[in-house]
């Protein structure tokens, strides 16, 4: 039997499956067809499915990760999508926060609103913020709404309705109506979607979910037909921002929350390795093509967030919190009218990609500077497959180090230097500005371009221990084949912490561990185990920014003194400080509903000499590594030749099909038994 996982990002889609039965991976790397992403994917499975000499029915499970939505949003590519929103309240998306990206800045622009003001349609009712009925929803009100609705051309609709989070039934009213009478208009209800107070929030990323949502549909289908006409007996389980898998039904129903698919598989199976190594404190470090996600694991559980933005829009959705930048191998590095240096967070992209990939691309990027500087492979990557011009290359980076009025290779060296300064910021954003050390823990470097650049980034923020996964380039699909199922519900509950609310604390617990059991019984037949658990978002009164805090599913005045002193703790250790003496508010709860996947066996790497393989030195080549040394004679080694308890020390280049690692003078580095490389600073 075979699983595969699919992850596809801006540049390159990669391929990861296993054959259980032998144990062993087969991995492959391909371009990206960002028109149809499908097509990549079902090549990549029939040339994983060749190499093993499996048959498409030996498939047993298929799990993706896509940028469809990503792209959808980002590119502003979505559906013509209409608004309905209590009558009265037509500007709640044109108002937003009245907050400026860049202070000073005087010629900022804001995000162009999603909805156009003549596809926004008031509807008369209203809620008070208690619940009760202010203006009653006819049958008639609908009746006229719905007319408008058909006659607008719209593809899809959000209904957003004043706090809809304390009674969804207009909502839902209007949602039932339009299901009948506009069966093909893509519908989404802010007390489904984000059913949160916060009327901005909550109506932007309903917005959202309709906007990607007809995009997303349309590509769920395609995908599902070439999957199915590939022979796979099983459809794909497509990863979530919050790192859990879902069916694709649940996906194309609320596609909002794969705005982060890839990166968040990415960090689940970071972890799920690092912890079979026995690491637990982690900063993952995923440096591809377009950008570069970094996050924070601590004890095994990567940081979560309730709210992110994305393309200058708040998205309030479940996620894992990873913080990215336009920093990746296919940055362009441009001199601007100042004379200074900039590297992105414009990307080359796939097509026509760095120069040195020989597409067309002309100007400079990242991956152009490695070559230059001979980190990079300057005849091939991707194991022969994709040929290296290196004169392209260099005539890329010469217009910049004319530009700088410098020497080709000084130019390289300063789009490396900026590039690394751009992902070293990123590693203290996730970390020092959460109260963490870096120096405490361990980058984890991978993706295509990652191990190129994690020794220098580590140095910057004084991190001192690197893990290189054995295939770094693919290690999102290898989270693909480790992930659980999951997904979060959620309930407004803004009430004090205090006996007086315990009849109605654990009514709505009990409501909301109910939908997560109703939702595992229905999604989560994959898993072996099944669990609920609860959060609530906590602060203190008058506070407007909450922290999480764990809740039993039945409370008491105990446990709930229990609670409330967790809270104060964090706030101390987030913030440096806290009020015991303040009462503490319940914003939101929160049921997390967890299905425990089997993981598959990993194989082992045979164990070796304490020093190299013979047949593991490639060759040499000069590498610069910066300073006052220039390039220097350093051995390229083969990763596939590496073996449990090989150590060597830098300069040296590790050479593989999905990537290239570095490890500067003053490092070295171990095999360990799964072939992770364990690189560490020299004493």
């Amino acid at each position: 039997m075979i699983r595969i996982g699919v992850d596809v990002g801006g540049t390159f889609t990669d391929v990861t499956a296993l054959d259980t039965g032998t144990g062993r991976f087969h991995i492959f790397k391909l371009p990206s067809t960002g028109h149809d992403q499908s097509i990549a994917v079902a090549d990549g499975i029939r040339h994983v499915l060749a190499d093993a000499g499996r048959a498409p029915g030996d498939v047993t499970y298929l799990g993706h990760g896509t940028t469809v939505a990503t792209n959808a949003l980002l590119e502003l590519k979505g559906a013509t999508t209409a608004l309905l929103v209590t009558g009265g309240v037509p500007d709640v998306l044109e108002i937003a926060r009245q907050r400026r990206p860049h202070l000073y800045d005087l010629f900022a622009d804001k995000p162009r609103v999603l909805v156009p003001r003549e596809l926004t349609f008031g509807v008369t009712e209203r809620l008070a913020a208690s619940g009760a009925v202010v203006t009653e929803l006819t049958d008639a009100e609908i009746d006229r709404v719905a007319g408008e609705l058909a006659a607008s051309g719209a593809e899809s609709v959000a209904i957003c309705f004043l706090h809809s989070y304390r009674d969804a039934t207009h909502e839902i009213r209007v949602e039932e109506a339009l299901a009948r009478r506009l069966p093909e208009l893509f519908t989404s209800r802010s007390s489904r979607v984000a059913p949160e107070f916060r009327e901005y929030e909550r109506f932007s990323t309903a917005v959202i979910n309709s906007f990607i949502g007809p995009v997303v549909s349309r590509y769920i289908r395609r995908l599902g037909e070439r999957v199915a006409e590939a022979g796979l007996p099983v459809g794909p389980r497509v990863i979530q921002s919050n790192g859990g898998l879902a069916s694709t039904d649940a996906v194309a129903e609320r596609p909002v929350t794969t705005l982060l698919s890839g990166p968040s598989a990415g960090v689940v199976g970071a972890s799920y390795l690092a912890g079979l190594a026995g690491i637990g404190d982690l900063i993952t470090f995923d440096m591809g093509g377009t950008s570069t996600d970094v996050c924070l694991i601590r004890g095994g559980r990567p940081a979560s967030a309730n709210e992110r933005g994305l393309g200058g829009y708040p998205i309030r959705v479940p996620s894992v919190d990873v913080h990215t930048i336009g920093a990746g191998g296919g940055s362009i590095a441009s001199v601007d009218g100042a004379g200074g240096l900039r590297v992105g967070p414009e990307s080359a992209g796939a097509r026509p990609g760095p120069a040195a990939y020989g597409h067309g691309g002309t100007e400079p990027t990242t991956t152009d500077a490695n070559v230059v500087r001979g980190r990079q492979n300057p005849e091939s990557a991707l194991g022969g497959a994709m040929p290296i011009d290196s004169a392209a290359a260099e005539r890329a980076v010469a217009t910049v180090a004319n530009g700088l009025g410098t020497s080709v290779v000084e130019a390289a060296r300063g789009i490396g230097r900026l590039a690394n300064s751009h992902m070293a910021r990123a590693v203290r954003q996730v970390s020092v500005e959460a109260g963490e050390d870096p120096r405490e823990y361990v980058l984890m470097a991978y993706g295509g371009a990652g191990p190129l650049h994690a020794a220098e980034v580590a140095a910057e923020v004084g991190m001192t221990r690197l893990l290189i996964p054995p295939n770094p380039g693919t290690l999102c699909a290898l989270g693909l084949l480790v992930s659980d199922v999951r997904s979060e519900f959620t309930s407004s509950f803004l009430r004090r912490a205090e006996p007086e609310t315990l009849p109605a604390l654990n009514a709505a617990v009990a409501a909301l561990v109910a939908e997560g059991q109703a939702w595992l019984a229905e999604e989560a037949r994959i898993a072996e185990r099944h669990e609920v658990t609860i959060l609530a978002d906590a602060r203190y009164p008058r506070q407007n920014f909450e922290l999480r805090i764990p809740l039993p599913q039945r409370l008491d005045e105990a446990s709930l003194a229990s609670v409330i002193a967790d809270f104060h703790a964090q706030h101390e250790k987030a913030y440096g400080f806290a009020h015991p003496e303040s009462p503490v508010q319940l914003v939101n709860l929160r049921a997390i509903a967890h299905g425990e996947v089997a993981k598959p066996d990993l194989p082992r790497v045979a164990a070796g000499s304490p020093g190299l393989e013979p047949d593991a030195l490639l060759g040499t080549r000069d590498v610069d590594f910066g300073g006052d040394r220039g390039a220097v004679p350093t051995p390229v080694l083969d990763r596939a030749k590496l073996r449990s308890g090989n150590t060597f020390t830098g300069p040296a280049i590790v050479e593989q099909l999905d990537s290239t690692t570095v490890v500067p003078p003053g490092w070295s580095s171990t095999v360990d038994e799964l072939g992770n490389l364990l690189i560490e600073v020299v004493a």
